[in-house]
Order: structure tokens, then C-alpha cells, then sequence
């Protein structure tokens, strides 16, 4: 090459600069003494294994169209499910769903001329974890808001 391809390639003319690379090390061993002998294991804890308990989980699915109602039914929902001493997990914000309406503003001419229109539908997840039968009675007598709909399923 010629001082000046090497030099319009970011080269210089003298062969170019060395780049310092890096070098990891290997990760560490831990080591287990058993009986006066020495066995090396991997740092990387192991998992124990999962418990086959039969647990039940009612699953809420809270929807409204306004963030505000639906908080507060929510809330009225783990304040029921506390007043018996249920295990709640949650509430757990799910994406908002966001459907868009594009519509023209004129009826015959003006094509460019539009509007455009969305709808926020806001969602939460709860788990109550266990439920008594007394929760569960509780949760169906409950009185949400209009324009709050609920999915529950038995899990």
C-alpha cells in the first residue's frame, strides 16, 4: 500500500496503530473440602428444584376505559380481599391497549383533510393467592363503577 491509500483508509503511513484488546479472565472456582478432599466447583449457584404444592390463585383482570375509576375499583378489590387476610399479589399494570380511528373531516372532497380518534383501554392484573371461600363470596357481592369490566378465572 502507498502512504496515501492507508492513510484515507484511517491507517497511517508507518502500518497502522496497534489496538489494546482486553482479556477476561476465567471466573473463579469455588472449592468444597469433602472427607479432606478438595473438589472444585463452578461459582454459579444451582437451582432448587420447584415445590409440587397445590396452590389455588384467583386471577382478576380489571378493564376501563379511564385510568382513575380504575384505579380506585382496585383498590376496593384489595381492600375487600385484605379485610379477609387474602394473599394479593398485584395490582400489576398491563400494557395499554390503543385503538386508532383515522376518519375525513369532509364528506365528498379534501382527502388530505382527516382526523384522527383513539381509544385508551387501561388494564391491571391481581392474584389473590389461596383464596378463602369467604374472599371469593365477597368479590362477586362487590359493587365497581360503570364502565369497569372484570375478567376472573380459578387457576
Amino acid at each position: 500500500m502507498t502512504g496515501a491509500t492507508a492513510s484515507a483508509k484511517g491507517g497511517s503511513a508507518s502500518g497502522g496503530e496497534a489496538k489494546a484488546t482486553k482479556v477476561r479472565k476465567p471466573r473463579a472456582k469455588a472449592v468444597k473440602k469433602t472427607d479432606g478432599v478438595s473438589v472444585a466447583t463452578p461459582s454459579t449457584p444451582t437451582r432448587a428444584p420447584k415445590k409440587a404444592e397445590a396452590s389455588h390463585r384467583l386471577r382478576i383482570r380489571v378493564r376501563a376505559y379511564e385510568h382513575g375509576i380504575l384505579d380506585k375499583s382496585v383498590k376496593q378489590i384489595i381492600d375487600v380481599a385484605a379485610r379477609y387476610n387474602a394473599t394479593v399479589v398485584g395490582p400489576v399494570p398491563l400494557p395499554i391497549d390503543i385503538k386508532k380511528y383515522t376518519v375525513n373531516r369532509a364528506a365528498f372532497i379534501d382527502k388530505d383533510s382527516r382526523e384522527q380518534f383513539e381509544m385508551r383501554i387501561h388494564k391491571r392484573m391481581i392474584d389473590i393467592l389461596n383464596p378463602a371461600p369467604k374472599v371469593i363470596e365477597a368479590l362477586t357481592n362487590i359493587d365497581l363503577p360503570s364502565g369497569v369490566s372484570i375478567d376472573v378465572k380459578m387457576m
